[in-house]
């Protein structure tokens, strides 16, 4: 089923008619509104929820007819000593990644944006290798971010240049046995990507 993240909660989009407890209650997804799904997003003994319908392609239906749907691509770069690229952002290690524009393509917004947030060259795309989903507020309401996520190789031994207006910092290979330490100060998707997709 899907799994779509608020901060650092979890909502679990599922077809299993599973008991509802206060730390994990289950909601019908026909009959709750945004609103209501954040409101206990934002409770503090929830610890994550779950939305259920029967049907599996009536799942997401409902899901995006409540939260607007905003289409991201990003990279999970890799270089020859088996490092991964990690940006600095909003005092938490991500994944460069960002909003796909009209006319482009998923992979060209994934090695764009690749580019712009770090300034690493090089780069080309391996394949596709994983779909998240998150829930950020917008200037008006919640949206959901569908980000495809790309691996990607570059041997760019350059200097990075942060992208600064995208409250980017840092801009750092990162080597494999260093990355469990780093992902405590990083987001449960991101941490999900990497341990689905990494050999540690």
């Amino acid at each position: 089923m899907y799994k779509v993240f608020f901060n650092n909660k979890l909502i679990k989009l599922t077809t299993e008619l599973s008991t509802s407890t206060d730390e994990v209650p289950l909601f019908f997804i026909k009959y709750i509104s945004a609103e209501e799904i954040i409101r206990a997003l934002k409770s503090k003994h929830i610890k994550q929820i779950k939305l259920y319908h029967s049907k599996e392609d009536k799942l997401m239906m409902h899901f995006s007819n409540r939260f607007k749907t905003v289409e991201a691509s990003g990279g999970l770069v890799e270089n020859k000593n088996n490092s991964i690229l990690f940006i600095y952002r909003n005092n938490k290690w991500d994944l460069p990644k960002g909003k796909i524009r009209k006319k482009e393509s998923i992979e060209e917004g994934a090695l764009r944006e690749v580019i712009e947030e770090t300034g690493i060259k090089d780069l080309r795309i391996e394949n596709q290798i994983d779909t998240t989903y998150h829930i950020y507020k917008g200037p008006k309401k919640h949206k959901i971010k569908k980000t495809y996520w790309f691996l990607m190789k570059s041997d760019y031994l350059g200097k990075f240049k942060p992208q600064i207006k995208e409250n980017i910092t840092l801009v750092k290979w990162i080597e494999i046995n260093e990355i469990p330490k780093l992902l405590e100060k990083s987001y449960k998707n991101i941490k999900r990507l990497i341990n689905k997709n990494i050999e540690f």
